[in-house]
This record gives C-alpha cells, structure tokens and sequence, in this order.
C-alpha cells in the first residue's frame, strides 16, 4: 500500500435541530465577538436566525455580512473581510451554501494572516494561521464544511483555486433543518454535484488517490442515490434531507483529500461564464465525462454501480458499467434538471472558447484518469450541447 495523506476537520456535529446549541457547543472556540458570513437569500429565508440567537443567548456580540454572491468575485472577499477586521472578529461562523462557506473560510484566512489574495492562488501557497472558524451548510452539495478549499472568481469569467490544510475549519455542523426550504432544482442540482464529488474522488488519478477516501465516496453514494430522488419530490422528508446533507459532508472529506478531476473542470467556464449554478454545471456534462473516461476506469465505475443503483449489483461488469453512466445520465431527467447546454443558453458556436477555458484548469485535469486534450475536451462539450 502506498504512503498518503488524510486530514478532515477536527470535530463534526450532525442532527436536526443541532443548530440551537451552537453557542454551547462552539463558544469556547468562537470568542466573543463573531462574523456571520452568509448570503441575502439565506438571511432571508430565516436560516440565519436561529445561529444569531443561539449566539447572542451566550453572549456572543455578531457582526452580520450577507454580501455573498454565487460564484464570489475578490471584491466580495475584501468587503467581508475588512468588516470582519474592523469590527474586531474572535471569530467567524459561515452559513449557506459552498460560496458562503468559502468566502467566511478566506475571511478567518486573510483577518489573521493578513495575506493577500494574489498570493495564495493556487496549492499550498497559505503560510499564516486563520481565526476560528465554524462552518454550517444549508445545501447538502459542495462539501466546503469539510474541504480545505475556496474557490474565487477572478477577473471576468476565471476561476481560482486556494488550497491548504489552513482552510479546514473547526467545527463542520450539520442540521437538516436549516435544508427544508430549498427549492427541489437547488436540491437537485446540489446532490448531483455531491456524487460528482465522490465518484471523481473514487477515480482520481491523483498519488494521494487512498483507501479511506474511496470508502467514503462509496458510502457517500449510497447515502445519495437513495434518498435524492425522495429529497427532491418530497422536500420535508427530513431524514432524507439529513441523509443527503451526511453524504454531501463524506464526499467532500473523500475530495479534499483525493481530488477532483474533468468534470469540474469543464464545469468552471459554464458556471463563470454563462453564472449557471454549480452543481447543475457539473450535471450537464457529468455522463459525457464519463464516457470519455470509461475506458480508463471502467471497472472502478463499475465497482461504484451498486451504491447509486443496487438493482445492478447482481449484473456482470459491462452490463454495471453500462447501468452506472446511463443511470447517472438519466438522473437529472428524473430530477426535472436541464440536461444540454442549449437548455441553459449557451450558444454551439462558443464550445470552442469553453474548451479552451476549461484547458486552463490545471489543477483539476491532472487529476483525471484519462489525459484530456483540447480537442476532446470540445468533443465532450459538442457532446453535451
């Protein structure tokens, strides 16, 4: 067996309802005075409130900041950062979906650091300490309460990456509760996002590609596949949602450590360039990657089939193969999701710069169990359109 690596976050707290004892379970780490980094419509919906009030019944002074967009631009970063340093932050609380909780992990970065943005771009660049940090997702998708990455939208359209072990918070708390009122395309397209997660966990050609990540996306699978449909048609099911928001979290501990590979990589210039959603991002062209990759990894996808679709576990390797990249390519029909490029306003004759765009993805493609030129990465997007 070969040497890796694996880190995850220090404490997880897990069960509906877990967030009224915020105060009682992070205080000592918190401090005093914390910064609620989370967006306008998560505030809006009343999710916020209940983490303000556990807070505030322990003490805590609050500095709220819910300038959060998806797929946040440095401005973004800057403006919650220099509240979070004048108001004094002991601490910071993230709470919403993957671009809330990667904004309030750079803000504990850069209040204590005092780094610059333009230097960390990238793996491993971090050098400083952050503040306390605890992390609340109200989707079950990104993984980013348990990822020591943050993504960033630099310039236009591109998209950067900060990776290091620094960015992993304290706590990772996960209440179903806080996930009853998303809306079953958000549900949808997240959940998909997270089996992308653990399935190009599983097949990474990364060296610290290990045994404890692959289990995790195997289980993380099985969590999902069973109760996404269930989340999405019946979205107050709420162990459903507390399956989904579990199996999110292992296949974001699966990632962090064996990382992602093509898939996100061509789903970073749809969702910077066109600002369609992540996870539906990664949904469009998640079954055309996998054909490409299918003669790389054949038999791992077959080896993951059984989680997602356990009607194939009795079937023989090419009839799971097949099972596991049509089912998953059928999925979001089930799930009511757009499924071409078209659908989501990208015009034919732009898959040519998105293919270059993708290219610049480095980082990811490394990663992929196949080596993925230009051309077949304008291959799979012709695919997909």
């Amino acid at each position: 067996m070969s040497t890796f690596t694996f880190a995850t976050v220090p404490q997880i707290i897990a069960g509906p309802g877990c967030i009224a004892r915020l105060s009682e379970l992070t205080k000592a780490r918190l401090g005093p005075r914390v910064v609620v980094i989370s967006d306008e419509g998560v505030a809006k919906a009343g999710l916020v409130q209940p983490a303000l009030a556990s807070l505030a019944d322990g003490g805590a002074e609050m500095s709220l900041f819910t300038g959060v967009v998806a797929d946040p631009p440095e401005a973004i970063i800057h403006s919650a950062m220099a509240q979070a340093i004048g108001f004094g932050a002991t601490g910071v609380l993230g709470i919403g979906g993957g671009s809330s909780l990667d904004v309030a992990k750079l803000v504990a970065l850069l209040c204590k650091s005092g780094e610059a943005l333009d230097d960390i771009y990238g793996v491993g660049k971090v050098s400083g300490q952050r503040l306390p940090l605890v992390l609340v997702p109200t989707t079950a998708g990104t993984g980013s309460e348990v990822t020591p990455i943050s993504i960033v939208t630099t310039g236009a359209y591109e998209k950067k990456g900060i990776v290091s072990p620094v960015l992993l918070p304290d706590v990772a708390l996960l209440d179903a509760e806080l996930t009853l009122g998303l809306p079953p395309a958000v549900t949808a397209a997240t959940g998909i996002d997270a089996m992308v997660h653990a399935i190009e966990a599983f097949t990474s050609a990364s060296t610290n590609n290990n045994p404890v990540s692959r289990a995790l996306a195997k289980e993380a699978l099985r969590l999902l596949g069973a109760n996404i449909e269930v989340a999405v048609m019946n979205g107050t099911d709420l162990a459903a949602r507390q399956a989904m928001l579990l199996g999110a979290m292992l296949a974001g501990q699966a990632f962090a450590n064996s990382p992602v590979a093509a898939v996100h990589a061509l789903a970073y210039p749809i969702g910077g360039r066109y600002h369609v959603a992540h996870g539906l991002s990664n949904s469009l062209v998640l079954p055309h990657v996998l054909r490409f990759n299918e003669t790389a990894c054949g038999d791992a996808y077959a080896e993951l089939a059984p989680c997602i679709f356990p009607h194939l576990e009795p079937a023989g390797q090419a009839e799971r193969l097949s099972g596991f990249i049509e089912g998953l390519a059928m999925l979001p029909v089930r799930l009511n999701l757009p499924v071409r490029l078209r659908d989501v306003g990208i015009p034919k004759e732009e898959l040519p710069m998105l293919a270059e765009s993708a290219m610049e993805q480095t980082r990811l493609l490394v990663n992929n169990p196949r080596t993925v030129s230009l051309s077949d990465a304008a291959r799979i997007y012709e695919a997909a359109w």
